[in-house]
């Protein structure tokens, strides 16, 4: 009889996306394991009408999947990584950090501008104030406007509604298979990403040895070290995800540099 593990995701594209990437990784590392998807619908999901710092920053995309995880209704759940508070709830842990994808941002202009060449004035959608914040050090003349949704709702919102320009991360974009619909990608000197951007954490219960042995398998060490720098980095400051810091870890050659940006 297969083993099966009960695996708690969002449900939007790029979740369901990502929480079925780790489900394919474990059971590719440990055949006749079954891992099924548990679909839920975050708060950070159901509140559209207001820019995030708005309604809380800490464990908007997150928190009720933990709730179950901790109640045994679930096995392991998957977040992006920029999304998970930088404190594991008592009982929870991370069992795995999964190889990351380009942490960079990308810019989406249907008009085809750069941000160098937008008009004077145009509307940059973001709900980031990391974003927000590192494009109007570049260009102060930009009005920034709180755009929220999915990553397809978020293009089109840009496209149709009053938008000129957006940033979205290159990793979500390309996952979906939107890399299309970038104007270009934003340098690190720009923009420098969130932390843990473009990373998957596989969260589990503290306790649970068998599920974290299984977890463990998709385990990347170097990109743990980087996001583990990056959120660190994240703690001292007493930020929050909704806080404008920055920040990415690179290990080359058994060398791990931070690099971080405060605005």
């Amino acid at each position: 009889m297969a083993e099966i593990l009960r695996l708690g995701t969002r449900t939007s594209a790029l979740a369901m996306w990502q929480a079925s990437h780790v489900a394919r990784a474990l059971e590719a590392a440990w055949p006749g394991l079954h891992v099924a998807l548990v679909p839920f619908v975050t708060k950070g999901d159901r509140t559209l009408d207001k820019p995030l710092p708005e309604i809380g920053g800490k464990g908007l995309f997150t928190q009720e999947l933990e709730e179950d995880l901790l109640a045994g209704r679930l096995d392991l759940a998957v977040h992006s990584l920029k999304d998970l508070p930088t404190a594991d709830p008592d009982g929870l842990a991370l069992g795995a950090i999964t190889e990351r994808a380009d942490p960079r941002d990308a810019w989406v202009c249907p008009a085809g501008h750069s941000l160098a060449d937008l008009p004077e004035g145009a509307v940059v959608g973001t709900s980031s104030l990391r974003r927000a914040s590192q494009l109007l050090r570049v260009r102060p003349d930009l009005t920034i406007r709180s755009i929220r949704g999915k990553v397809e709702t978020r293009i089109e919102k840009t496209a149709t509604g009053g938008y000129d320009a957006t940033v979205l991360a290159v990793a979500g974009l390309a996952r979906l298979k939107r890399m299309d619909d970038a104007t270009g990608i934003l340098d690190l000197d720009t923009m420098l990403p969130a932390p843990g951007q473009a990373a998957l954490g596989v969260q589990v219960r503290a306790d649970d040895d068998r599920v974290g042995r299984l977890v463990a398998s998709v385990d990347h060490a170097p990109t743990r070290q980087a996001v583990e720098a990056e959120r660190h980095f994240l703690t001292a400051l007493g930020g929050g995800c909704s806080a404008p810091i920055a920040a990415l870890g690179t290990v080359d050659g058994g060398r791990l540099h931070l690099r971080g940006r405060v605005c």
